[in-house]
């Protein structure tokens, strides 16, 4: 499955990432690529509303850690790639949290694309313009009905937040 759409504001790039969080079964691996200020971690912070967590914890980017883990309906490990080669990824023990009582989210997945298996959803942020991105998700997973409420944001953008898509 393919679906594109544009995100008016970093509210609306929030809410998208949350709607993907409540869908989410376990063991999903969610490669995130875009570049820097494209709302990475922005949509990150939203998969993890959607799972659960609450607004009283910060969603950081783990680019100084390398990974963050947040307890959630299901955990989540949050891995940032950016400041590693490919052939150092083995080394963070990420294959033992690809199972079903974890999510995954890796930001600059295109450091190691081939390293990751299993129920694989690719979504690329690129930036527009200062408040918008384009938004697009690639899966072989059941996820049909995400987004359709939606199209290109819209139901979503009718409030924007003072922000950026950098948090």
């Amino acid at each position: 499955m393919e679906r594109e759409l544009v995100s008016a504001s970093p509210q609306a790039t929030l809410l998208l990432g949350e709607d993907l969080g409540r869908v989410l079964k376990g063991g999903e691996v969610i490669l995130l690529s875009g570049d820097l200020g494209a709302g990475k971690t922005l949509f990150t912070k939203g998969i993890a509303r959607g799972l659960g967590l609450g607004v009283a914890t910060p969603v950081v980017s783990p680019t100084f850690t390398l990974v963050n883990i947040y307890k959630a309906r299901l955990d989540i490990v949050h891995v940032d790639l950016y400041r590693l080669e490919s052939d150092e990824i083995g080394e963070l023990g990420l294959e033992d949290f690809m199972d079903d009582s974890h999510v995954m989210v890796i930001e600059w997945a295109e450091v190691a694309h081939s390293y990751f298996r299993g129920r694989i959803i690719e979504i690329t942020l690129t930036y527009l313009n200062e408040d918008v991105r384009a938004i697009s998700l690639r899966t072989d997973l059941p996820l049909k009905d995400l987004w359709v409420n939606a199209p290109g944001g819209e139901g979503r953008q009718g409030q924007h937040e003072p922000g950026t898509h950098e948090e």
